[in-house]
C-alpha cells in the first residue's frame, strides 16, 4: 500500500503577500459524463472548476484564467474559453479576487490565415475579455507565428491591440518548448522590447515562458520603467521571483497551480525579508516542477490535473481532449513521491486511497 507523510498541512490560508503578484494559471476539471475525446467540443465540470479559482484566491494569488494550464489550443475551444473567462471572472468579482485572462485567436479555423484576419480575431477575444472585467492577457498565436513574414506583421497586429487597448495588458511570450508551432516569434527577439517601448503606457509587463533564467534576467533589466517582468519559467522560478539588487520577477506560473499552498508561505516568508524560510519551503517544490514540465514539456497539464486529483481538488481524472493520457504511469509515480516531499498531499489518508486505486488500474500495485 502507499504511504504519504501528511506534510504540508502546516500550509494554510493565512490571507495576502505584498511583497510580489503572482497569478496562477489554472487548469480546468473536464465534465466525466461527457464525451471529452481527442477531438470533441470540450464539456466541463463548471462547479468544480470554479471551486478551485476559490482555493488559489484563498490563498492570495490571482488567477491567469484560460492559458496553456486550461488546455487553451490543446483541447479547450474557444465557445468554452470565453464562458469559462465569463465565469471566472464574475466569481473573481464576488470576494474580490485578481484575475486575468487570455486573448488569441484560437476562434479561427486551423489553417492559413491572413495578417487582417488574425488581427480581427485578436480584437474580438480582446473585447470578450475586457468585457467580462478581467485584465488580457495578449498570448502568442500560432496563426500569426504561420502567417508572419517578418517582424513588422508582428508590430503591426501587436500595435494595433494595443492602440485600442484602454488600459494595461500583459504580453505573454511562450517558447517552442511549450508550443512547438510558436518556434521563431516575433521574426526577432529584440521585436518584442520595441513593440513594449513604443507603447510602454498601454503594457503592465510580459509573461515569459522560455525556460532560459538568464535571458529573462537580462530582458527583465532592459525593460522600460513601470513595465513588471512576469516569469513563466517552472524550472527557474525560486530564484527568478526571489531576485537580485537590480530587481525580481513577479509570477504567472502554471506549477502555483499545485503548489499554491507552500508557495503563499514563501512569499509571505519574503515579505518578511526571511530569505532562508522562503527557501526551505519553496525550494523542495522545484525538484516536483522539473519533473512535472519535463520534456515534452507541452503534457505537462496532465500531470497537473493528476496531483489536483491525488489532493482532492477534483474527483476524477477524466481530462478535456482525453489529456489524461499524456503522461506514462511511471512518470506520474514519480511525479506522486515529488509531490510528497514537496508537502502537496496533506490528507495523507485520501491521496494513499486514490494512490491505490490508481496503481491498481494501471498495472504498478
Amino acid at each position: 500500500m502507499t504511504r504519504f507523510s501528511g506534510h504540508g498541512a502546516e500550509f494554510q490560508a493565512k490571507g495576502p503577500f505584498t511583497s510580489r503578484i503572482a497569478y496562477a494559471a489554472a487548469p480546468v476539471t473536464a465534465d466525466q459524463r461527457a464525451e471529452n475525446i481527442p477531438g470533441a467540443p470540450a464539456a466541463l465540470d463548471w462547479e468544480t472548476t470554479l471551486r478551485f479559482r476559490h482555493h488559489l484566491w484563498s490563498y492570495g494569488f490571482g488567477v491567469a484564467e484560460a492559458m496553456d494550464t486550461a488546455q487553451r489550443g490543446a483541447g479547450l475551444d474557444y465557445p468554452a474559453t470565453r464562458e469559462l473567462i465569463r465565469r471566472s471572472a464574475a466569481e473573481a468579482r464576488s470576494v474580490g479576487g485578481a484575475i486575468v485572462a487570455g486573448v488569441a485567436t484560437d476562434q479561427l479555423p486551423p489553417g492559413p490565415a491572413t495578417i487582417d484576419e488574425i488581427t480581427k480575431a485578436y480584437l474580438e477575444q480582446l473585447h470578450d475579455v475586457r468585457d467580462a472585467g478581467a485584465t488580457p492577457v495578449l498570448m502568442c498565436s500560432r496563426h500569426l507565428a504561420a502567417a508572419a513574414r517578418d517582424a513588422d506583421d508582428y508590430k503591426r497586429v501587436y500595435g494595433e491591440l494595443l492602440s485600442q487597448s484602454d488600459k494595461p495588458v500583459l504580453l505573454h511570450w511562450l517558447g517552442e518548448a511549450f508550443d512547438p508551432a510558436l518556434a521563431g516569434y516575433w521574426g526577432r527577439r529584440e521585436t518584442v522590447l520595441e513593440i513594449i517601448e513604443e507603447h510602454r503606457d498601454r503594457v503592465d509587463g510580459i509573461k515569459l515562458s522560455l525556460l532560459d533564467a538568464d535571458y529573462e534576467i537580462a530582458m527583465r533589466r532592459r525593460l522600460p520603467a513601470g513595465v513588471r517582468m512576469y516569469t513563466g519559467d517552472d524550472f527557474n522560478y525560486p530564484a527568478l521571483i526571489r531576485g537580485d539588487d537590480q530587481g525580481h520577477s513577479e509570477a504567472l506560473l502554471g506549477v502555483l497551480a499545485v503548489i499554491a499552498p507552500p508557495a503563499a508561505a514563501a512569499l509571505r516568508a519574503l515579505d518578511e525579508g526571511d530569505i532562508t524560510a522562503y527557501e526551505a519551503i519553496l525550494g523542495p517544490t522545484l525538484p516536483l516542477a522539473r519533473h512535472l514540465f519535463a520534456a515534452p514539456t507541452y503534457h505537462y497539464k496532465t500531470g497537473i490535473v493528476f496531483l489536483n486529483w491525488l489532493a482532492g481538488h477534483q474527483d476524477h481524472l477524466t481530462m478535456v481532449n482525453g489529456a489524461q493520457s499524456g503522461r506514462s504511469p511511471q512518470h506520474l509515480l514519480t511525479l506522486m513521491r515529488l509531490a510528497d516531499e514537496a508537502g502537496l498531499l496533506p490528507d495523507a489518508a485520501l491521496a494513499e486511497h486514490r494512490a491505490d486505486a490508481w496503481l491498481t488500474t494501471v498495472g504498478l500495485a
